[in-house]
C-alpha cells in the first residue's frame, strides 16, 4: 500500500461537502474556547448567588496588625514606582489601601485586561511600612482595605484622587482643586435606627483605561446582612468630576428601610461663632439642596442639633438632591489646614423614574470636626422583594458650584436671632438669595416681594431689601410659633407672580 498524501486527504474532505458528516460536538471540542469576558452582569450573577446564603463572618485581622497602634499604621503607604496601571499608557494610577487596626473586613482588588480579571496579589514590598515593624512576614493572602483610583486632575504630571473606595461601602471622589470633605456610601441600611447596618464591598474589579481614556469603570460586589448588591462606577475626572452609578440590589431578606445614594457630612457651626470658637465655621456641607418631581427647587440649611432628627421631603421621581457647601470664602473658616472652602457639593441626579417615596436626612449632634452627623439619602416607598432586584441608576456631580443647572437666585446665607422690636416675641429669620435674575431687579426692589408661610406658626411680618454686598436681597421673616413647638417656614422671593429664588425650608422653633 503506497504513502498517504495527508494534505490531499484534507482537501478531498473539504471538496467532499455535503458527502461528509460532522459531529458538533466534536466540532465545537475542537475550536478554540475563548474565555468569558468579565463585566457587569457577572457581577449581578455573583450578587444574586450571595443573597441565597448566608453572609460569612469577617476573618480576624492577623494579630500583629490589629494591635498595631494606629499612629504608626498611619505610616504605611503605597510605593507609587509599584502603580499597577503605570505600564499599561493610561493616564490613570492604582493605588491599593494598606488593612490597619480600624479595617473591619479586607477586600480583593482585580484587574479586567481585555476582559479577563485577575486579583492583584498582595505583597509587602508594595508599602513603605515607616515606623510600623514586624517580626514575621503578613499572610500572602492579606488582601487590601480599598484603594486610590488617581488621575492628574490638578497638573499634567500630578497624580490626584479621583475616586477612593475605604471602609464598608463608602468612597470619595473629587474633582480640580477639592479636598476630600463629604463622604458617599452605596447603600445605608436602617439609617439612624437601633438595627442599622453597614453594608460592605466585598470585591473590586477595574477595567484598565485605554491610553487615551478620560473615563474610568470599577466593577463592586456588594455584602451585607440584609442584601446583596452589584455596583458599576464610571468615573469622568475633571473640574468638576462625575460618576455614573449601576446598581442592582438583591435581598437577602425581607423588610428594612433601604437609603439609596447616601451622602454623609459633617456640620460643627456655621459663621457667628463664639470668640472662644476656632474655626470660626467648621462643616463639609451648610445645606441640603433639592429640586422635586415638580421641578421645585429647595434649600434647607444643616445644624448641628441638641438631639438626632430626622426630616422627610416627600416626593415622587425626585429630579436630584445633595449635600452642599455653598460657603466657599478662606474668612469664613480661617482653617489653614481643613481647608474647608475646598470641600466639593455632591449632587444626585436620578437617572429615570425612582417612583414615590422621600429624601431623608438626618442631623445628630457633633462634638468637633471628626463627627460625621449629617446624612442625606433617598427612601423608596417600594420594598425589595425576592427573585426580584431592584435595578436603578444615577449621576453624581462633586462640584465646587452652589448646585448645577438652576437658574433662580440661591440662599448665600441664613441668620436666625430674636426681634429687636420691644416687646416682640418668636424668632427672626434673615435670608440672604443671589443670583439669578435678582441683580436685574435692584434698579427696582419694589417689585420684589417675600412669600412666606409657617406650618405649625404664623408669619407676623415679611419684607425684602437689597443688598448690594451679594447682589441681591435679603428677606426678613419674624416668625411666631407655641413655647416647645416647631413652625415649618418657607420662604421665597419672586416678583409680578414670577418665582426668583429657590425655596429656603427649615423648622423654627417658638
Amino acid at each position: 500500500m503506497g504513502r498517504i498524501d495527508r494534505r490531499g486527504f484534507v482537501v478531498s474532505l473539504v471538496n467532499a461537502g455535503a458527502a461528509v458528516a460532522v459531529d458538533p460536538a466534536m466540532a465545537q471540542n475542537a475550536a478554540p474556547q475563548q474565555p468569558p469576558r468579565f463585566g457587569y452582569a457577572e457581577v449581578v450573577a455573583r450578587a444574586r448567588g450571595l443573597a441565597t446564603a448566608p453572609m460569612t463572618p469577617a476573618k480576624p485581622l492577623p494579630e500583629p496588625l490589629a494591635r498595631l497602634d494606629p499612629g504608626v499604621a498611619s505610616d504605611i503607604k503605597f510605593r507609587p514606582e509599584k502603580d499597577f496601571l503605570a505600564s499599561t499608557g493610561t493616564r490613570f494610577r492604582l493605588e491599593p489601601i494598606h488593612l490597619d487596626p480600624k479595617s473591619a473586613r479586607s477586600v480583593t482588588v482585580n484587574l479586567i485586561r481585555d476582559g479577563i480579571a485577575t486579583p492583584i496579589p498582595y505583597s509587602a514590598n508594595l508599602f513603605d511600612f515607616g515606623r510600623a515593624k514586624f517580626e514575621r512576614p503578613l499572610p500572602l493572602n492579606l488582601g487590601f482595605a480599598g484603594f486610590h483610583l488617581k488621575f492628574p486632575m490638578n497638573q499634567p504630571a500630578s497624580a490626584d484622587d479621583a475616586l477612593v473606595f475605604t471602609a464598608a461601602s463608602q468612597f470619595e471622589f473629587l474633582g480640580r482643586g477639592q479636598r476630600m470633605g463629604a463622604m458617599l456610601r452605596a447603600l445605608s441600611v436602617n439609617a439612624g435606627e437601633a438595627n442599622e447596618e453597614f453594608p460592605f464591598f466585598r470585591e473590586f474589579w477595574v477595567q484598565i483605561p485605554g491610553p487615551n481614556a478620560a473615563r474610568a469603570t470599577v466593577f463592586a460586589l456588594l455584602d451585607g446582612e440584609s442584601v446583596t448588591g452589584a455596583f458599576s462606577f464610571q468615573v469622568a475626572p475633571g473640574a468638576d468630576s462625575t460618576l455614573d452609578v449601576v446598581a442592582t440590589l438583591f435581598p437577602r431578606r425581607i423588610g428594612g428601610k433601604f437609603g439609596l445614594a447616601p451622602i454623609v457630612s459633617m456640620y460643627l457651626r456655621g459663621a457667628g461663632g463664639t470668640a472662644m470658637d476656632f474655626p470660626p465655621a467648621a462643616h463639609s456641607s451648610d445645606g441640603l439642596a433639592l429640586r422635586n418631581g415638580a421641578g421645585e427647587w429647595l434649600w434647607r440649611p444643616l445644624r448641628n442639633p441638641s438631639e438626632a432628627e430626622r426630616f422627610e421631603f416627600l416626593d415622587r421621581a425626585p429630579r436630584g438632591f445633595g449635600l452642599a457647601q455653598r460657603g466657599r470664602a478662606f474668612a469664613r473658616f480661617q482653617d489653614l489646614e481643613q481647608a474647608f472652602e475646598a470641600r466639593p457639593s455632591y449632587w444626585i441626579e436620578p437617572v429615570g423614574d425612582w417612583g414615590e417615596g422621600h429624601v431623608e436626612l438626618r442631623e445628630q449632634p457633633a462634638a468637633d470636626i471628626n463627627a460625621s452627623n449629617i446624612s442625606a439619602a433617598w427612601v423608596a416607598n417600594a420594598q425589595l422583594e425576592p427573585d426580584k432586584p431592584l435595578n436603578y441608576a444615577y449621576r453624581v456631580f462633586a462640584s465646587m458650584a452652589p448646585t448645577p443647572a438652576t437658574p433662580l437666585g440661591r440662599v448665600v446665607d441664613t441668620f436666625v436671632s430674636r426681634p429687636t422690636d420691644a416687646g416682640a416675641s418668636g424668632k427672626r429669620l434673615r435670608v440672604d438669595f443671589s443670583g439669578g435674575d435678582l441683580a436685574y431687579f435692584l434698579g427696582d426692589p419694589s417689585r420684589v416681594e417675600v412669600l412666606a408661610t409657617a406650618n405649625n406658626g404664623r408669619v407676623v411680618a415679611a419684607t425684602a431689601a437689597p443688598n448690594p454686598h451679594v447682589k441681591g436681597f435679603r428677606a426678613t421673616v419674624d416668625i411666631e410659633a407655641a413655647p416647645g413647638e416647631a413652625a415649618d417656614v418657607r420662604v421665597s422671593l419672586r416678583a409680578a407672580g414670577r418665582t426668583l429664588t429657590e425655596v429656603w425650608t427649615m423648622p423654627v422653633e417658638g
